[in-house]
């Protein structure tokens, strides 16, 4: 049983239809399905979901984080009137040995999940979704390092069936491949039903200063009295977990940092704790300093969820807020209680990193403030203004979905950056010209070939003995250059030490030959472990 889809717009017709038709044929092709927040995407592409089930076969939808999926559970079990398979680390083994079989036999019709979803043993697979494509943690980078998009398309390719790459801000990669002929592209410009885009606003922070201590511009807290005064909902976003990034001592400057990694420890004081965020070590927060043993010295510097939510309580002291974060929305079940608050309106303000940008539908909520848009511009990260922007995008995106129409202030202390200038503009393809521009002019992906080469042990001597016999005999033939060896900006992750190289080709240079055979030719101790990332996303 399936309930009959909304009407489609002509531009969501024309792409379902082009998908459908891939679905009945049976073949390979990769098409691009690029939209603006609240266009109608997932209304798209559940139509070639299914044309799949129509022909007997299965479909499997990839999902950036699980706990993203809530809405699109339910929406789905009202459009099909049932639950698909569900593919995670949260699942118990019972459960995961259950769908295994209920997937390898045919069973389970519909999956969908997290990235390893894509390597279940599927009985006939029909098509493959990739909902918000462009997403890092599509990236696996731990163990096997990959990426899940374009593992599926390789898997799409090798089975003979469709792929669909969803995005409102689609990967310069994916992109790239439009413009070279190989992925079809369909664009959905406008918002479904007529809901109109919100308007987007900087606020210069070295203009429009919070009070000392304090991290919300008048501007913003003017924005949230008069959104809150008229019975609407508020986003306020800031991509930092916890209440603080660091905690120093005001008399001798010791920081916390992680005895296994190069990391400050991140106060999470709702716990009680102060934590490192890569390998999960944690202590109690002492009462003194254990530098010079100094009290009430101890300082939390910057901003996280936790921090902002003291503020917004102070400000506001009878509105109901929720932090929406990682922390505490581990499992599709607890998202989908939170969003159901959403709906309810049993919620005013939701105080939330990245994990509520992604693909929720809130009609009453009409404003969205971002703290601190500068999170992420920074760094070594070639793709950190690509990133920056897309993620704005999105959260931009969650504003005035429905009738009601929406705002969206970003605060910034670099309003002249590029990003900033995109957003306010609604530049969204002047942006993307410049960043493919930049990385061509530089040779950088998708332009040419990047890889990472990362060394690690618990032994630093040994490490660095590797580092320097890979020196030597590194690739330095035409086409090929090679970079390093030097310290990772993790230099010390879970107890082991690590240095990088960087191996930088043209596209027309086979990058995993090349490696491969200068690590043949090369003398390696044993406890030395050698990781191969090709087109790196953290270069941490």
């Amino acid at each position: 049983w399936q309930a009959p889809g909304p009407k489609l717009s002509p531009e969501q017709a024309i792409a379902a239809e082009n998908l459908r038709a891939h679905v009945k044929a049976n073949e390979f092709a990769v098409s691009v399905l690029e939209g603006v927040p609240g266009s109608g995407k997932t209304e798209v592409y559940l139509e070639a979901v299914c044309e799949a089930l129509a022909q007997g076969k299965q479909a499997l939808v990839l999902l950036p984080e699980i706990a993203l999926g809530a809405q699109w559970l339910a929406r789905f079990k009202a459009r099909f009137g049932c639950e698909p398979a569900e593919w995670h680390s949260d699942l118990t083994q019972a459960t995961r040995r259950k769908t295994w079989r209920a997937v390898a036999t045919g069973e389970a019709k519909v999956i969908v999940g997290a990235r390893s979803a894509l390597f279940l043993p599927y009985n006939d697979l029909g098509v493959i979704i990739i909902d918000e494509e462009h997403d890092q943690s599509f990236k696996q980078e731990d163990g096997v390092i990959y990426n899940a998009r374009d593992m599926a398309v390789v898997r799409a390719n090798l089975g003979n069936i469709p792929i669909s790459l969803v995005s409102a801000t689609p990967s310069l990669e994916s992109l790239r491949n439009v413009e070279r002929g190989r992925y079809e592209h369909f664009d959905l410009p406008d918002r479904h039903a007529g809901a109109e885009l919100p308007e987007i606003s900087i606020v210069d922070m070295r203009q429009d200063k919070p009070d000392t201590g304090k991290w919300l511009s008048p501007k913003l807290i003017q924005a949230l009295k008069e959104t809150f005064a008229a019975g609407e909902q508020a986003l306020l976003f800031l991509n930092r977990r916890g209440y603080a990034p660091l905690t120093l001592c005001q008399n001798c400057g010791h920081r916390f940092q992680c005895p296994q990694c190069t990391a400050w420890l991140v106060e999470h004081r709702f716990l009680g704790r102060l934590q490192c965020h890569h390998c999960g070590y944690q202590m109690k927060p002492p009462e003194k300093c254990p530098s010079c043993d100094q009290a009430d010295k101890l300082y939390a510097c910057g901003p996280g969820v936790e921090r902002l939510a003291e503020e917004v309580e102070e400000l506001f002291p009878n509105i109901r807020a929720e932090i929406a974060v990682s922390d505490n929305l581990h499992t599709p079940a607890q998202a989908q209680e939170l969003v159901s608050q959403i709906e309810k309106r049993e919620i005013d303000l939701i105080i939330g990193t990245q994990i509520v940008v992604k693909g929720y539908h809130f009609p009453y909520l009409t404003l969205v403030g971002v703290v601190d848009a500068d999170v992420g511009l920074t760094g070594g990260d070639i793709r950190a203004l690509e990133r920056t922007y897309q993620l704005l995008y999105q959260v931009a995106g969650r504003a005035g979905r429905a009738e009601r129409p929406g705002k969206v202030l970003v605060q910034t202390h670099d309003p002249e950056n590029p990003v900033m200038q995109a957003l306010q503009a609604g530049d969204h393809k002047g942006f993307i010209e410049r960043m493919s521009q930049d990385r061509e002019r530089n040779a950088m992906p998708p332009f040419g070939r990047l890889a990472g080469v990362i060394l690690s042990g618990s032994d630093e001597r040994a490490v660095d003995q590797a580092a320097t016999n890979l020196a030597r005999t590194a690739p330095r033939d035409k086409g090929v250059m090679t970079l390093g060896p030097a310290p990772a900006p993790l230099a010390l992750l879970r107890g082991r030490h690590r240095r990088r190289f960087l191996v930088k080709a043209g596209r027309d240079v086979n990058i995993q030959a090349r490696i491969r055979a200068w690590l043949k030719v090369t003398e390696l101790p044993r406890k030395v472990r050698v990781q191969l990332d090709i087109d790196p996303y953290s270069f941490m």
